[in-house]
């Protein structure tokens, strides 16, 4: 694990969101993305080394939406950049910890993506990311 990459933040209305994210940092996101395979919309801010991830889901049945019907709006996961993503799954899955899939995805901001299953992580969603 380099760093902590990114905090995600599951939201509903992703332009209240960014407004109150621009007050609260004091600086515009600088990037929105769609990830069409999550059923997403993202928008990044930049925060010293990391960002901030808001996620609006675009599907009702996007983990994001399913995320916020459970429990509501709030912090979704935390994503650490790993220099291999592929030797860190097994690094993992050998400590015992478990993937919620397979193979790593390409995810928003020219990343490879993958996921800790927060049952094994103590309640918390953990994404490992690899640029890309």
């Amino acid at each position: 694990m380099l760093k902590i990459e990114h905090i995600g933040i599951a939201v509903n209305d992703l332009d209240a969101a960014n407004d109150l994210y621009k007050k609260l940092l004091g600086t515009e996101h600088y990037k929105e993305e769609v990830v069409e395979i999550e059923g997403v919309t993202t928008s990044f801010f930049k925060v010293g080394d990391s960002k901030i991830e808001l996620l609006k889901a675009t599907t009702a049945n996007s983990p994001i939406a399913k995320f916020i019907e459970n429990k509501g709006e709030g912090m979704h996961h935390i994503a650490f950049e790993v220099e291999d993503i592929y030797a860190e799954m097994e690094r993992l899955k050998e400590q015992g910890f478990v993937m919620t899939k397979d193979t790593p995805s390409k995810g928003a901001d020219n990343k490879l993506v993958c996921f800790v299953h927060p049952k094994s992580a103590n309640g918390v969603l953990i994404e490992l990311c690899q640029e890309i």
